[in-house]
């Protein structure tokens, strides 16, 4: 039979992780896997019982600390949102990824809080995560000139800084790509955050690598510089200017003033 016991030892030197069915499996004598893996989800359920574990949802689980066990699941969610996000990102997607759009350009502006919905930029993987009022949501890039589809993964992870986030690190699309996929509609239910695109446009206007902008725009997101355009009129000329020339470059793919989000 499992060794429930060498289990449990080995789970309880791990407390305050993330794990997945997966890493319960594999703490198995390998020898004895194939025999017991129909029994996986009774080992699964007394485990639970025990609360040696706790289900954060089917196939998730939180290793608690005695603290934790006082916690309902939604506080749990929250205080492991960090280590739940690497651990779904490291097992779908290992390191071909990052984070894009406001989350990333609030990382930037060194805010870590929990967002509604966080888009993880990979090369293949479309799919959503729902973490009660949360969404982690795994996402392809790609653009069609020509009649051709262009996957843009490679082209924009070149692109990418390492942030660390609780001791965690991460890797979060640059200052300049977050400010341009910030001016993104990802729906028609949102808006933009017109407030964070003003401030970051105003306390870095002196720091920007203005050739990454002239990169992106070669495949995607001339509708983000019409709207970061409108934006930098007022705050910075020379901003102002680079993105105006980057319409220009463009053929001339002027949105005017009235921007839908503004």
């Amino acid at each position: 039979m499992i060794d429930f016991n060498n289990i449990v030892k080995r789970l309880l030197k791990k407390s305050g992780n993330v794990i997945f069915k997966k890493d319960i499996f594999d703490i198995i004598d390998p020898e004895k896997k194939d025999k017991y893996k129909s029994k996986l989800d009774k080992t699964i359920y007394n485990l639970k019982n025990k609360w040696i574990i706790i289900a954060i949802k089917s196939g998730v689980y939180i290793i608690p600390t005695e603290e934790d066990k006082l916690l309902n699941k939604v506080d749990l969610i929250e205080k492991y949102y960090i280590k739940l996000l690497k651990k779904y990102i490291s097992y779908f997607v290992w390191s071909s990824y990052y984070i894009s759009g406001i989350k990333a350009l609030e990382i930037h502006d060194k805010n870590y809080s929990i967002p509604e919905k966080i888009f993880i930029i990979n090369r293949n993987l479309n799919k959503k995560i729902i973490l009660w009022n949360y969404e982690i949501i795994f996402k392809t890039i790609s653009s069609k000139k020509n009649s051709r589809t262009t996957n843009l993964y490679s082209k924009f992870s070149k692109f990418v800084e390492l942030k660390k986030i609780e001791s965690l690190e991460f890797r979060v699309s640059s200052l300049e790509l977050s400010l341009v996929e910030s001016a993104v509609l990802w729906s028609i239910d949102e808006s933009l955050n017109i407030k964070l695109l003003r401030k970051i446009l105003k306390k870095y206007k002196n720091n920007f690598d203005n050739s990454v902008f002239y990169e992106i725009w070669r495949y995607k997101y001339i509708m983000s510089f019409n709207r970061l355009k409108e934006l930098s009129k007022n705050i910075d000329e020379g901003l102002y200017m680079i993105f105006l020339d980057i319409i220009k470059k463009n053929w001339g793919l002027f949105i005017g003033e009235g921007l839908r989000g503004f």
